[in-house]
Parts: C-alpha cells; structure tokens; sequence
C-alpha cells in the first residue's frame, strides 16, 4: 500500500478514495480500461496530452492500490497489458455518475464536452 493511502486510512473514507482515484489522469485511465484490457501505447494514445512518465506513475499507482492488473508477457519485444482488478472495475457506477455530471455542468454553461 502506498504511504499517501495508509495516511488516509487514519483520516476517512472520502481521503482514501481522494489518494486512490485522486490525481490528474487516474480516472481516466480507469475509464478507458473499462472498455477492456489496454497495452501502453493504446492508453498513451487514447489519453492524449499524457506524457509517457505520467502515464507509468499513475498506472503504477493504481497497481499498488488494487484498482489495475499488469501482466508482462515473455516476449520479444516485450508486452505489457493493464486491464482493470474487479475492485478497479468496481468503480464503473462512480465513473458514470461523473461523467454525466461533467456533462450536465458543461451544458448548464453552454458548453459542449467533444469528447463524446
């Protein structure tokens, strides 16, 4: 367990998902791997503006709190998978209560999320 999250566990609940699913890209990535297993270079590409340290970081973080399996493969080259723990999967119903509320904010402002 990382130390941000054992930290947590002494204040309450809502500061152990803030350290588990809190930081710039983890819901995201949990988001895309809901739609099934994912390489590296598939989540780089979907994500974006993600550079690749990021990337590693957060995916590593994930792994370490339960939420994101990694499995290498004895290939060559190399090959990596991340797909989602069913505790990861777990937080699909608080990715689609975000989602919408994402939407609803942008369209209460005349905005429009193209990310659709």
């Amino acid at each position: 367990m990382r130390s941000a999250t054992e930290h947590a566990l002494k204040v309450c609940p809502i500061e152990v998902s803030v350290s588990v699913i809190g930081g710039a890209w983890k819901l995201t990535i949990v988001r895309h791997l809901s739609d099934g297993t994912r390489r590296f270079g598939e989540l780089r590409r979907e994500l974006g503006d993600i550079t690749d340290r990021t990337l590693t970081r957060q995916l590593r973080e994930l792994e370490d709190d339960g939420l994101v399996h990694r499995e290498v493969f004895a290939e060559v080259p190399p090959r990596v998978e991340y797909s989602l723990t069913p505790l990861g999967a777990s937080l699909q119903s608080v990715i689609d209560t975000l989602d919408s509320w994402g939407k609803e904010w942008a369209s209460s402002r005349g905005l429009v999320i193209l990310d659709d």
